[in-house]
């Protein structure tokens, strides 16, 4: 069994310039419809949620990228953030070029400023 570990921290504020700036062509481009509709249901806290989802899109790239033979074979919206019945996220790799990935672990946390993901895949 291969383990490969990725960990990732943003600020909020740079994740709401960017979607206020971009009139919501950066949520498009990053977040599954899914997810767009949690982040929104949140109203007040919708940018936490949003940069913890930025987060753990990039822990998760960070962890398969020895897996991968080009960087440009995953899209964000190539890895969705979710979360499970009792509120607890999961990854759901959609079109994922590497076949071999048994489990996804991930946690992610945020405060009023930060967003942190930690992911450990196992292959």
């Amino acid at each position: 069994m291969n383990i490969k570990t990725g960990t990732d921290i943003i600020e909020i504020e740079r994740v709401k310039d960017s979607i206020e700036n971009t009139d919501g062509k950066f949520c498009e481009r990053v977040f599954t419809e899914e997810e767009i509709q949690y982040c929104e249901s949140k109203k007040t806290q919708k940018y936490q949620h949003y940069a913890a989802r930025f987060a753990a899109k990039e822990a998760v790239f960070k962890a398969i990228s020895s897996g991968l033979k080009n960087k440009y074979d995953i899209s964000w919206k190539d890895i969705e953030i979710l979360n499970d019945e009792n509120g607890r996220p999961y990854v759901n790799m959609i079109n994922s070029p590497i076949k071999t990935i048994e489990n996804i672990d991930i946690s992610i946390s945020h405060c009023k400023q930060y967003a942190v993901a930690n992911v450990i895949v196992c292959y």
